[in-house]
């Protein structure tokens, strides 16, 4: 199963990586050539929203079928914290990701708030700009492609 889940886990990465991408471009092009808010638009933004959402939620079934907490308890926070590899994989990868889906989450509630396209489109880049730069950072790109 944990084989399964994290095939998963990496995989549906790839799909959500390309659909931030494309929302943010997206949101960053139509913003500053002044296009109009579409239902298209709104589509792709929500899309975005789903996928992240369920890209975490894969995530947190693959944090808990990796067995993190087990090795927590035996090692101790302060040994998992004093290894690069247990300290990415544990606290630092999951909570920029959390943080990545929330700022998703916030910039896609705060843009329906807002009454002109040029304002809808701003919420959209500068939350999902933000969101894509932490998911890229925080990659573990040695294993992801490797």
């Amino acid at each position: 199963m944990y084989n399964t889940i994290k095939m998963l886990h990496s995989g549906w990465a790839y799909f959500v990586l390309l659909i931030l991408v494309v929302a943010t471009l997206n949101a960053l092009v139509k913003a500053m050539a002044g296009k109009e808010y579409s239902a298209k638009d709104f589509r792709m933004s929500l899309f975005t929203l789903i996928v992240s959402h369920i890209q975490l939620l894969i995530g947190i079934v693959f944090y808990f079928a990796a067995d993190y907490i087990s090795i927590i308890s035996e090692m101790g926070m302060g040994a998992v914290m004093k290894d690069s590899t247990l300290r990415s994989n544990i606290v630092e990868h999951p909570l920029t990701m959390i943080i990545a889906v929330a700022l998703i989450t916030i910039g896609y509630s705060k843009h329906k708030r807002k009454l002109t396209s040029k304002a809808k489109f701003r919420m959209i880049a500068v939350f999902y700009t933000i969101a894509l730069i932490l998911i890229l950072a925080k990659i573990p790109w040695n294993v992801w492609i490797g």
